[in-house]
């Protein structure tokens, strides 16, 4: 039976267990705690944990400089105030120097739900990738959460990694052969038709929406891509190739986030069709999150229609 967790319950889990092997390993919440889940790593680990208060851009500074001595932070906070508020901190105290920070934005997207617009982070993707040298990782259930969680203390240099507010249906540990590595997408399932590429709570749907299309004689490829940057581009290109047409969905305005990425490759290498879907450059509003999330078209029926779109184009 699948598992049923948000990613930011199973990251918090996993950097518990990961401080037992890593004594270098420290975490810096915003006073944010019960929210990011970072509240079970104070209370085993209370002096390698810094609840820095509502001061994000201090907090990433503080990190930057505990990197400098050797230690591995991860630093805490919705968001919107991770890659919002404390952009600059980020990008001229920790990417620049190439300082060995983990950034983590919890409750992104949509899915924040009833918080509204000024907490629903739509741009975390892209305000991220846009800075040299950063990765960003968006896992799609806790079995994947938990895997990225570790290559990441393991991997050294600056990354962001957004986690979801919603529990969400584990997908990844059914998939024969399944395995994770920063930087190379996973094909899901197979299809010869249209490729859908998707990245965190939107993998789910994705895979939903093989099904519906495989209902109208569609085989749809899913590929989860759960690391944005760097950009799987060899198996992207695959899928371009093989099935001509490409959709990528994701949790985000459908600017600068994976559609882009994976727009921007294309066009220069093998320009097929590619139909992004997302959130359509707008701003969230507040309501039970599954409701505002098929207000804004983010389900497994629309990314159907996105697909037979697609396949359209094709010449």
């Amino acid at each position: 039976m699948a598992e049923n967790i948000a990613t930011r319950t199973a990251y918090g889990q996993t950097i518990v267990k990961l401080a037992e092997s890593c004594p270098e390993l420290v975490v810096l919440d915003a006073d944010l705690s019960g929210a990011t889940m970072t509240k079970d790593f104070s209370k085993a680990w209370p002096n390698r944990f810094l609840n820095m208060g509502i001061a994000e851009c201090n907090m990433a500074g503080v990190a930057a400089g505990l990197a400098t001595c050797g230690k591995k932070p991860f630093i805490n906070t919705f968001a919107m105030f991770a890659a919002g508020r404390a952009y600059e901190q980020v990008r001229n105290s920790i990417a620049y120097p190439r300082l060995n920070v983990k950034v983590v934005g919890s409750h992104g997207g949509l899915s924040v739900g009833e918080d509204g617009a000024t907490h629903q982070c739509i741009e975390d993707f892209a305000l991220m990738r846009v800075i040299p040298g950063m990765m960003v990782v968006c896992p799609c259930d806790g079995p994947e959460m938990r895997l990225a969680t570790q290559a990441l203390l393991n991997y050294d240099g600056p990354a962001y990694m957004r986690l979801g507010r919603l529990t969400v249906d584990s997908v990844t540990d059914s998939i024969p052969g399944y395995r994770f590595e920063l930087g190379k997408g996973v094909i899901l399932r197979p299809g010869k038709d249209v490729t859908i590429i998707a990245t965190g709570l939107m993998v789910q749907m994705a895979m939903e929406a093989a099904d519906l299309l495989s209902s109208e004689g569609v085989d749809a490829r899913v590929i989860d891509m759960h690391t944005i940057k760097p950009l799987d581009e060899a198996l992207v290109l695959e899928a371009a190739r093989e099935t001509g047409a490409i959709v990528t969905t994701e949790e985000h305005n459908i600017i600068g986030g994976l559609g882009g990425a994976v727009a921007e490759y294309l066009s220069g290498v093998c320009p097929v069709p590619v139909v992004r879907h997302g959130v359509e450059d707008v701003f969230g509003r507040s309501g039970k999150a599954k409701e505002v999330m098929a207000a804004y078209g983010l389900t497994a029926k629309v990314i159907a229609e996105k697909a037979k779109q697609a396949v359209a184009l094709k010449k």
